[in-house]
């Protein structure tokens, strides 16, 4: 039996899913461990018929971890844990996205790669319009059009995101800034969070320490928060007050963004309804400039 820090780990009982134990675990586990973990619960169908090897490349670490983790929930190795996956996993009703796929898909069962990464993002939108919760997002159009200011921090891929949607809430013309590096001239921002600004968190499998810290000082001063993230055990989501998930599944060699970036432009159109004559007015004094 192996052991985490010093906590002893105890296989999943029966009556338990593996998802719900993976979660009660979660604060348990080690830096890396966490990234299997997350990953695991949002792609189960993965876990339960994907190599240890490639699991480990999905979750961006390596196939030594993946056993380690298994070892760590209990399990003698990898194949008892992806056991307990099919399990759970046969147990599950369909995805909203899945019973779409299995009824009218997209392509021939010979597709190529290229087809098999556009059936994926398909999926993808499926799963996250069904995902989302019409009350989270509500709250996200309310909050940002009540903030004073929009802070949203994304680093690295999620930088694009971030500029991009500071692009459309700027056509709105509410006051929108982005952190993507540690420079002093975001660094400069982060000092300027207060209880009137929103701050969004954009994250994809494990955060930028940038972005958690962000989280965290937003917390601490007050501030509405919100994550945009493909990680529902991610530590951005957890330090926000609203969350909005994504889905990213693809047979691609990195994750897919094609449901982030509706999701932001759909994001950015719930903020335009709310006043569509007024921002009208305000589009057109933007492109003016």
């Amino acid at each position: 039996m192996k052991s985490l820090t010093s906590a002893t780990a105890e296989a999943p009982e029966s009556h338990q899913s593996l998802s719900a134990y993976i979660r009660s675990r979660f604060d348990d586990f080690s830096r890396s461990q966490k990234d299997v973990a997350q990953y695991i619960v949002d792609h189960l169908d993965e876990a339960a018929f994907q190599t240890a090897e490639e699991l480990a490349r999905r979750a961006s670490t390596s196939s030594s971890t993946v056993v380690r983790f298994s070892q760590a929930l209990g399990f003698e190795g990898f194949p008892e844990l992806q056991q307990a996956a099919r399990e759970e996993y046969r147990r599950r009703p369909p995805t909203a996205g899945e019973a779409i796929q299995a009824a009218a898909p997209l392509f021939s069962l010979d597709h190529t790669e290229f087809e098999a990464a556009l059936a994926a993002d398909h999926v993808n939108m499926e799963d996250t319009a069904h995902k989302l919760s019409r009350t989270d997002v509500e709250a996200a159009i309310d909050a940002i059009v009540s903030a004073e200011r929009v802070l949203i921090a994304g680093t690295d891929q999620m930088a694009f995101f971030a500029s991009y949607l500071r692009h459309l809430l700027m056509l709105l013309a509410l006051r929108a800034e982005i952190v993507a590096s540690p420079s002093q001239e975001a660094l400069g921002r982060l000092s300027r969070i207060d209880e009137q600004t929103l701050v969004v968190g954009l994250s994809a499998g494990r955060p930028h320490p940038l972005i958690t810290r962000t989280m965290k000082l937003a917390r601490h001063r007050k501030a509405p928060t919100m994550a945009i993230t493909d990680a529902t055990l991610s530590e951005v989501a957890r330090l926000a007050r609203i969350r909005l998930y994504y889905s990213s599944n693809t047979p691609a060699f990195v994750r897919s963004h094609a449901a982030l970036l509706s999701l932001i432009q759909a994001l950015a159109y719930g903020v335009y309804a709310r006043d569509a004559q007024q921002y009208d007015m305000r589009i057109k004094a933007f492109r003016l400039k």
